[in-house]
């Protein structure tokens, strides 16, 4: 990408949803479930509403219509989730080339009361989480490193236009919460955040793509 590189935007005073976004492995359905039971609020997660919407598996949406058209179906309910008004609090986990989209940005970039997170962790710890977590989707693409390391950079500087970023590669899921609130309370309190940044559903995923 060229170009000078987006600057996060300030940390919300007050958001009513969290929106958790990162590399496939980062933990954001995990902790996004969690995160949301402890606050007492919904949990979406847009692959899950994607499939929802097509009335198949994500893997099946890739087989038989192509990337291309996942990702039109995938920024088209992230919008809607977005942006459909007052209602109940949310954390959403975005899938993991969510971003690529401008129209997904762009989204996340207007709205006030929202909040985005990057969990972040080395590839390698996110690619041996993929593989080794039991009873996930087959993920064919782990076998192409070199795939897997353009995609990553690729993303990366998109990620971190979050509000907060998170380490998480030595945290468990339930620390990787207790940070995400430590930093809510922090800056509830504060008003403002100067470099932080931040955004899905506990149900079983089919085959959710890199």
């Amino acid at each position: 990408m060229s170009g000078s590189q987006p600057v996060p935007a300030s940390f919300p005073a007050h958001p009513t949803r969290i929106v958790l976004t990162g590399f496939m492995g980062a933990g954001k359905t995990t902790v996004g479930a969690l995160l949301a039971e402890r606050l007492g609020w919904d949990f979406l997660d847009s692959d899950v509403l994607v499939e929802a919407r097509a009335a198949m598996s994500v893997a099946d949406i890739f087989a038989r219509r192509g990337e291309s058209a996942f990702r039109d179906l995938e920024a088209e309910v992230i919008r809607e989730a977005l942006t459909s008004g007052p209602g109940e609090p949310f954390v959403l986990a975005l899938g993991g080339g969510a971003l690529e989209r401008r129209t997904t940005r762009d989204s996340l970039a207007s709205l006030r009361d929202a909040l985005v997170v990057f969990l972040e962790a080395p590839l390698d710890t996110m690619i041996a989480r993929c593989a080794t977590h039991e009873g996930g989707p087959v993920r064919p693409v782990l076998a192409d490193r070199a795939r897997l390391d353009e995609r990553w950079t690729q993303r990366l500087p998109w990620y971190r236009r979050a509000h907060l970023t998170i380490d998480t590669a030595e945290m468990t899921p339930e620390k990787i919460v207790e940070r995400i609130l430590e930093n809510l309370d922090t800056d509830h309190r504060r008003g403002s955040h100067e470099d932080a940044r931040l955004p899905i559903d506990a149900r079983r995923k089919t085959g959710a793509p890199a």
